[in-house]
């Protein structure tokens, strides 16, 4: 699910390289967003991919005619300005070096680069070409042209190129850019100018150099309210555990492994830190020593003697409660499996929050390693609130919101765009 792409008007540019097959992928992630896609194909793009395969994607018309008119607001309109004026964000990927050159001088030879001279809002590049190419001094002046304009780019990936060498020039991965446009076009949302840090997935405390202690959290959740968070324009960071799913794109990842270690990186974050969403497992014990080699079998019994690991939220609380400052709004979850409400009433007073999040994960449709969850949330003022089973998505867009409801943000509007005389793009 991507809410903030449901009902944008994405233009998405499609230049000559054999890694334009991977943008009908991307077409279809959009349209399945519930965007309205409008595809602009150069000549030479679509001799590696038909136009029909677009049209039947987006179920839209393809643009491929420079002096192609088109309907817009009851009236025709010539083709790229009707186009450039109704986009939420622009896209091209691939994009070659050709492309690249074109849109750095400004040429307009074709539609896809009068398009873009004739846009004025966000877009994002998806270079892709051979590994020399793209170093090139030319190339990398283009580049640093685009950017200081306010050009987006992501990529390209290292990998086998299609000449069979391997190097950098492979396009993104149609999910990574995706997962970035929802953070371009999510700019001066509700959050926007606030850091958001999300801690997620379940914490490992090492036995020896193969065995840890663990537990079963995949990091869903936690991933989740990531993406939400971003999707509202806040600058976010995940520090995570190891994961089971992917990370979102558009956030700063800080990979942990351990608690100790999860403490660190979150003390770290604290004095820049504007809201704290603690939705990692973190182990409550660790044992006491970790062997330098692999234990083997030995007859008996075999003891590990435990001690306490750092409580992140309780030291937070404290933190903000003896300094009056700290995070405008912390936020922690309670994975209970009895004493639901007593247990997460109790989590709240001790560890000074501002609201937590209830869940039952001996439920099987709720909890660990599911796509679903079923929450209460409890907050400091008393107020108690029951939501039905959502996926993991839904409910963190749902606490992202109260978020935004918290902090008074809620009439927030976005910047308007700059003058036609700024900047050529964002």
């Amino acid at each position: 699910m991507a809410p903030i792409l449901s009902g944008k008007r994405i233009m998405l540019g499609i230049s000559g390289g054999i890694a334009a097959y991977k943008s009908v992928t991307l077409a279809s992630r959009f349209t399945q967003a519930n965007a309205l896609v409008d595809v602009i194909m150069t000549h030479s793009a679509a001799k590696f991919v038909a136009p029909v395969t677009f049209q039947a994607i987006t179920q839209r018309s393809v643009a491929t005619d420079t002096f192609e008119f088109w309907h817009d607001a009851g009236r025709l309109r010539i083709g790229h300005v009707a186009l450039a004026h109704a986009a939420d964000l622009f896209i091209i990927a691939p994009a070659t070096a050709h492309t690249i050159a074109r849109l750095a001088l400004g040429l307009s030879d074709d539609l896809l680069s009068i398009t873009a001279l004739s846009y004025k809002g966000p877009m994002l590049l998806a270079p892709a070409m051979e590994t020399n190419m793209w170093t090139h001094p030319a190339t990398m002046g283009n580049v640093q042209t685009l950017r200081s304009w306010g050009v987006d780019f992501i990529g390209p990936a290292e990998g086998r190129l299609a000449s069979g060498e391997v190097g950098e020039g492979r396009v993104a991965e149609p999910e990574e850019i995706f997962e970035v446009a929802c953070k371009v076009i999510g700019r001066g949302g509700p959050l926007d100018g606030l850091r958001v840090v999300i801690t997620a997935g379940g914490t490992r405390e090492p036995i020896d150099p193969v065995r840890f202690m663990g537990n079963h959290s995949t990091g869903k959740m936690g991933a989740a309210l990531a993406r939400a968070a971003r999707d509202l324009g806040a600058e976010t960071i995940l520090v995570h555990a190891p994961l089971a799913v992917p990370p979102p794109g558009g956030v700063a990842l800080v990979p942990v492994h351990t608690a100790h270690q999860m403490y660190a990186a979150v003390m770290e974050q604290l004095p820049q830190t504007d809201v704290l969403i603690g939705a990692a497992a973190v182990a409550d014990y660790r044992p006491t020593s970790s062997s330098n080699q692999k234990l083997k079998k030995s007859t008996g019994q075999q003891v590990i003697s435990l001690e306490r690991t750092p409580d992140i939220l309780h030291t937070v609380g404290q933190h903000r409660e003896e300094s009056r400052s700290g995070p405008r709004l912390v936020i922690g979850f309670a994975a209970e499996t009895d004493d639901l409400e007593a247990n997460a009433i109790d989590k709240l007073k001790r560890k000074n929050l501002d609201l937590v999040v209830l869940n039952d994960v001996s439920a099987s449709d709720s909890g660990f390693a599911v796509d679903t969850n079923r929450v209460t949330l409890f907050e400091r003022d008393g107020n108690r609130e029951a939501w039905p089973l959502m996926s993991k998505d839904e409910v963190a867009q749902a606490i992202l919101q109260r978020v935004v409801v918290r902090l008074g943000r809620l009439d927030w509007k976005r910047p308007k765009p700059k003058a036609a005389d700024d900047q050529a793009y964002n």
